[in-house]
């Protein structure tokens, strides 16, 4: 490792002495962190040996080493999306379950991210494509009804074929790795991580029938807001992105290895979901 990207989770408190900490076994490793204007700004930097500030975002490093929750995580896997740059994650957010170590013992940590002593996971995206733009997603894209208007009513096909039409406040189409977030929350299936395809799971449907599906890895989505008139909104990891006007469809498809995940030796999905969820319920 030579260079590394640098990224914090937007509260300064609690990691500013982390990185300090990742400053000075950056030095010892001999490689340069590099900070863009918001992370100077953020925790007060200034250049100096190995540290170079206001730097604008570059895939021309070696790592990337994100110090935040998932939100910060996905951030810097969307950012490296598409390239070889791993993401080595500390967790201090609430759940954390992307990161690749806890903030114990970070100078052991950090001299592993340098000395590159983890394994990588691609981990896949969905793909979504509009006339008026596509995205990326890492963990879920999802169909919202707007804020005061009626509930949704939207009609879904795979492979061209219509499987069905729900009223309901929104549906969300997960990754794998995005199975544990919003999709879990209304009740769709967890997927393991190495398992190929995508889960369609329905917000609040208005009906007894509505089941989440699993969808295979080469069977490309149709969304089509049936609606006479309202519009819905379409986020992106959580974030909105545009809105799907009345009598319009969304095109999604699975899109594999899109981000490169740090893990420790060993690392195990079960485990991980064992760790992050069990420590919730105490």
């Amino acid at each position: 490792m030579r260079t590394a990207t640098v990224l914090t989770h937007r509260r300064a408190t609690g990691t500013s002495e982390a990185v300090r900490t990742l400053i000075a076994a950056a030095r010892g490793a001999g490689v340069t962190l590099r900070f863009d204007e918001g992370e100077t700004r953020k925790h007060a930097l200034r250049p100096g040996a190995g540290v170079v500030v206001d730097a604008p975002r570059s895939r021309d490093v070696d790592v990337c080493v994100v110090m935040g929750g998932d939100g910060t995580i996905l951030t810097a896997l969307r950012e490296y999306a598409g390239t070889p740059v791993p993401v080595f994650a500390v967790n201090f957010g609430e759940v954390g379950f992307l990161a690749t170590v806890d903030p114990d013992g970070l100078s052991e940590s950090f001299d592993r991210a340098f000395a590159a002593d983890f394994e990588t996971l691609a981990l896949p995206g969905i793909r979504v494509g509009r006339p008026d733009g596509a995205w990326m997603a890492l963990n879920d894209m999802s169909v919202h009804r707007k804020h005061g208007l009626r509930v949704a009513d939207l009609a879904y096909a795979l492979t061209g074929d219509e499987i069905g039409r729900v009223r309901c406040d929104g549906l969300v189409v997960s990754t794998p790795q995005g199975s544990t977030g919003y999709n879990l929350a209304n009740g769709g299936p967890v997927l393991a991580w190495g398992v190929e395809g995508f889960v369609v799971s329905f917000i609040a449907p208005h009906s007894l029938t509505a089941r989440a599906l699993v969808v295979a890895p080469d069977d490309p989505l149709t969304i089509h807001n049936a609606s006479r008139e309202e519009p819905v909104e379409i986020h992106i990891d959580g974030r909105p992105v545009t809105e799907l006007p009345a009598g319009e469809d969304l095109h999604v498809e699975y899109a594999r290895a899109q981000g490169l995940l740090a893990q420790l030796p060993g690392a195990s999905f079960y485990h991980r979901l064992r760790e992050r969820f069990g420590r919730l319920a105490r």
